[in-house]
């Protein structure tokens, strides 16, 4: 392996100075509800309308001034996000199964009752965030969805994810960012009951809030910097390879970058049309940053080495620009969501084709998927058996809780074998 160009990888770590931030303003939250939440919203966003929840009117003069083909193209967009949700969950089946006469197990998949979305804005008024988060919940029977996304600072709302919330299908839209708007859902303030899962992308502080909330709520995942890998022979076009690592570069000036080559020629015609065309990137401000500090090339000596390297890495996106897909395919473990061949790129998961991006970051690939229709539902179990079957279970059950000398666990165990087997010695 050989390294052409080493930037650093960033990872998620709860930075002293926002944890103290975001605990000061989750306590000033909770003890002053709604008073603390405008009084943010007005420091912030510049946003202190009558009422920080849209009305059904509002919502619909909203949709009005989205155009037709955003419309059409987001209804294409959710379409493709509501049939992926739909088919994951048909993989998920109850269970029930007799694993010893008269003793029966099983799980059932339950929902959750209510989930918080969050839909940033900032930088790029992300309204595609709206399905990933809303949409694989309603499908897995989620009864409660409340969504809040932040203001155009000191204007108002964007119309286009006002859009996207409403047709997800959002109970309730708040326009109300960062912090605060974790608060108001993980809370229950404005009348709102309180979630049991918040879900959705944010800034830093977004992500701590949900760090230090999680344990009164559910969280999907802790998100940083987006990231993209790309795996790349000699059979790849390099200025396709540099389009698509560009393609992300420009999301944060901590993006993170990384190339894997098969070859040292590659690389270096890769980093070369990487350079042109960042020169006159639209948004090369931003990505020329994250090429900078965070870019990564490395040239790997075979697949092998390629896929132990980009496993190391943990990508949030991975593409694979290779001959042999089925190779990587195959032997790949370490990702939040895989593009197999130039034909797909990161671009589509993000907005378009079905797969949901809001997806694990800074290494979290190694122990967690992306946010899927499983992320709302619990898996619980459930047994019964026949009064033989308890007999049976009891019996066992009886000398192992005295070897832990956890005495009232054996009782519970002894009188279910006194009660049922006493019909057969003439008494009960």
């Amino acid at each position: 392996m050989k390294v052409l160009k080493k930037g650093e990888q960033r990872l998620f770590e709860a930075d002293a100075e926002t944890a103290t931030v975001v605990s000061r303003m989750l306590i000033e939250l909770e003890r002053d509800g709604m008073d603390a939440v405008r009084r943010y919203s007005r420091q912030f966003d510049d946003w202190d309308p009558p009422s920080l929840r849209l009305t059904p009117a509002q919502i619909e003069e909203a949709i009005s001034r989205v155009p037709q083909q955003a419309i059409e193209d987001t209804d294409y967009c959710q379409g493709n996000v509501r049939r992926f949700a739909e088919e994951q969950l048909k993989t998920l089946l109850p269970l029930e199964v007799e694993i010893r006469p008269g003793v029966i197990l099983g799980h059932r998949h339950i929902p959750v009752n209510a989930v918080g979305s969050y839909i940033p804005g900032g930088r790029y008024p992300m309204f595609g965030s709206a399905q990933m988060s809303i949409i694989p919940a309603r499908v897995a029977g989620v009864k409660r969805i409340v969504a809040c996304t932040p203001p155009v600072k000191g204007q108002g709302y964007y119309p286009a994810t006002i859009n996207a919330m409403h047709k997800a299908g959002a109970d309730a839209i708040y326009i109300l960012g960062g912090v605060p708007a974790l608060a108001l859902m993980a809370f229950g303030l404005d009348g709102v009951e309180p979630v049991d899962v918040l879900c959705g992308a944010g800034n830093r502080f977004v992500a701590e809030a949900k760090r230090q909330l999680f344990g009164r709520c559910g969280i999907d995942l802790l998100a940083g910097p987006t990231e993209i890998l790309v795996i790349a022979d000699d059979d790849a076009d390099p200025a396709l390879v540099a389009c698509d690592l560009l393609g992300q570069a420009e999301h944060d000036p901590n993006s993170g970058v990384c190339l894997i080559c098969l070859s040292e020629d590659f690389a270096h015609r890769a980093m070369e049309e990487l350079e042109r065309q960042l020169a006159v990137l639209p948004t090369r401000d931003i990505a020329s940053l994250s090429w900078r500090d965070h870019g990564i090339v490395y040239v790997a000596s075979g697949p092998e080495e390629a896929v132990r390297l980009s496993d190391n890495y943990a990508p949030e996106h991975l593409e694979l620009h290779v001959r042999d897909t089925e190779f990587y395919f195959s032997h790949l473990a370490n990702y939040g969501s895989l593009f197999i061949g130039e034909e797909t790129t990161v671009a589509y998961g993000d907005k378009t084709i079905g797969t949901n991006h809001i997806l694990p970051t800074s290494r979290a690939a190694r122990y967690t998927g992306g946010v899927w229709v499983g992320k709302f539902l619990k898996t619980c179990t459930f047994q019964k058996m026949t009064p033989q079957a308890s007999v049976e279970v009891a019996a066992v059950t009886e000398r192992q809780c005295n070897l832990e000398n956890m005495l009232a666990h054996g009782i519970t165990a002894r009188v279910r074998i006194d009660r049922y087997t006493a019909p057969l010695t003439g008494g009960r």
